[in-house]
């Protein structure tokens, strides 16, 4: 079975900077992409970024220019680099991983992590 641990959340002021990081383990035999999503209560969960196997990224209009995402195959861990954060960008923010296991190794699937807070306020 895979797994997939986030860290990183907090409370930051406006303006702060916060870096998520999201590992992976388990069974992984081949990642095809990873990706942040993030959800504020009450609305939709939306994406954020992505990143896909062969290293391009995607982002919201909204975080263009100040979110970073990143990753670290070896370490099967994704990051977010977030900064000049605004009370908008408030929500718990989920980690995606698109992946085929050693037990299905030609059938991918879609694993989430377990959300992590992030909360911009003065």
């Amino acid at each position: 079975q895979v797994q997939l641990v986030e860290s990183g959340g907090g409370l930051v002021q406006p303006g702060g900077s916060l870096r998520l990081s999201c590992a992976a383990s388990g069974s992984i035999f081949s990642i095809y992409a990873m990706g942040w999503y993030r959800q504020a209560p009450g609305k939709q969960r939306e994406l954020v970024a992505t990143i896909i196997s062969g290293g391009s990224t995607n982002y919201a209009d909204s975080v263009k220019g100040r979110f970073t995402i990143s990753r670290d195959n070896a370490k099967n861990t994704v990051y977010l680099q977030m900064n000049s954060l605004k009370p908008e960008d408030t929500a718990v923010y989920y980690c995606n991983l698109r992946i085929t296991t050693l037990q299905a190794m030609w059938s991918p699937n879609t694993y989430w992590g377990q959300g992590t807070q992030v909360t911009v306020s003065s």
